[in-house]
């Protein structure tokens, strides 16, 4: 068996979009992934239109997407006295060429392990593979080194080595070995699924509540024409001021819902009854809501970090997932540039490290969220109109400037060229320049 070119680090969103995007290119690649099986594990996420117009260009169109999410309509935020803050249209209704679409994370991740499966063969990914850590060589070439499920150890070799094994990343720690600890904020979150009829247009986005506690609903499936529910993701928010008290990458655990409903005991509204949504979920988890500090550098020579594993932020912006695939085909036009090397990873970390970086901050803010933050500090949460307390051009401001920074301004992108052109191959891009 031939070694190949690429070593991608973590079968997750990020990397499988890695390994698509190799694929397309002619790159040779594999993918090590620490699980024993693939799971469609997670809750719901959201793809803003700049990753859905990525995926269509791999050919995983919205016919398919459409198989597993719902193109979202609406994104609104509500005060905890029922009146609307902020709503907008989204996707293909607020101008974009591309829809956005709520759905299941571990379902768009067997998706994209499906489809690659389906073109690079099962050999494209190998599991039981974790990556431990990364020996450089004076060739400028690298080997992964990992451990199996049983204790064995492994060493794979290659050209580059990109990780993208997630928040816990072997890869940066080894890259970055004096990084600060995981970052909690304080914000506690309880998430699951329900079925109920989606509110408001049908598939709004909805952040309900205060910056320091809120309900995040949007439906994850089409509703039923015969019953008219649909799976409705949910995420139930509280800051709490004691952060010291808890380990925050320790305490992923499934809860029963009696432990955190008394929070939202009275948070009914003659559209939406909270307390019944919670009760009714088929199963919960409770997580801290965490990140990283941004790092100087994604790379080490021929080793790039990418998705999580280079910039792991809160969910506020709802674009965690849609950066990965982001970097993904950013990668895979720094190599039409530069070819496999690691001139491509300095390219691409040159371009993305400290803008992204800036984004993982900016997030912590609350990202779009930080409307509440704007009303409650303004009138704590209490209003009859929400102009008197933040003026619509206010509002609209605030969210141009972060749909500029997230990089899914609408006409910015819908005149960019394709980031990959179609039929593009590494290898005949190098031999022209």
């Amino acid at each position: 068996m031939t070694e190949p070119q690429v070593i991608i680090a973590g079968g997750g969103i990020g990397g499988l979009a890695v390994a698509l995007t190799l694929h397309e290119l002619g790159v040779d690649f594999v993918v090590l992934e620490g699980a024993r099986e693939l799971a469609p594990l997670g809750v719901g996420i959201n793809l803003q239109p700049n990753a859905v117009r990525e995926l269509g260009d791999l050919g995983i169109g919205e016919d398919v997407l459409d198989g597993i999410g719902v193109a979202a309509r609406e994104w609104a935020l509500v005060g905890r006295n029922g009146q609307d803050i902020y709503s907008e249209p989204r996707g293909r209704l607020a101008g974009y060429r591309w829809p956005q679409y709520a759905l299941h994370r571990g379902r768009l991740q067997m998706l994209l392990a499906d489809t690659l499966r389906e073109r690079a063969g099962d050999d494209a990914i190998r599991l039981d593979h974790r990556v431990t850590g990364y020996e450089r060589h004076d060739d400028g070439t690298v080997t992964a080194v990992g451990q199996r499920a049983d204790g064995t150890t492994w060493r794979q070799h290659g050209e580059l080595l990109v990780g993208a094994d997630g928040i816990h990343s072997a890869v940066r720690a080894q890259m970055h070995p004096d990084q600060p600890p995981i970052h909690w904020g304080g914000t506690i979150m309880w998430r699951g699924t329900t079925q109920a009829a989606p509110v408001r247009t049908g598939a709004s986005f909805v952040g309900l509540g205060s910056a320091r506690q809120r309900v995040v609903v949007y439906p994850i499936s089409p509703a039923d024409p015969a019953t008219g529910l649909a799976t409705v993701n949910w995420i139930a928010e509280l800051r709490v001021d004691d952060t010291g008290s808890r380990q925050a990458d320790r305490w992923f655990r499934q809860v029963d819902v009696e432990e955190f409903a008394h929070h939202f005991a009275d948070w009914t509204y003659d559209w939406i009854d909270v307390p019944d949504l919670l009760r009714r979920a088929e199963v919960v988890y409770e997580n801290p809501m965490i990140d990283r500090d941004p790092v100087p550098t994604w790379q080490d020579g021929p080793v790039l970090l990418i998705g999580d594993a280079a910039h792991a932020m809160y969910p506020t912006g709802s674009n965690g997932a849609s950066q990965a695939i982001m970097d993904a085909r950013l990668l895979g036009a720094a190599m039409l540039r530069h070819g496999v090397s690691a001139d491509a990873f300095a390219a691409l970390d040159a371009d993305l490290c400290g803008p992204i970086g800036q984004l993982v901050l900016r997030n912590r803010g609350d990202g779009p969220f930080g409307l509440l933050d704007l009303v409650d500090e303004r009138c704590g949460g209490e209003f009859d109109d929400i102009d008197d307390v933040v003026p619509e051009l206010e509002r609209n401001a605030f969210m141009a400037g972060y749909k500029a920074a997230a990089g899914f301004a609408i006409e910015q992108l819908n005149t960019a060229p394709p980031t990959i052109p179609a039929g593009a191959r590494v290898t005949a891009a190098v031999d022209a320049v």
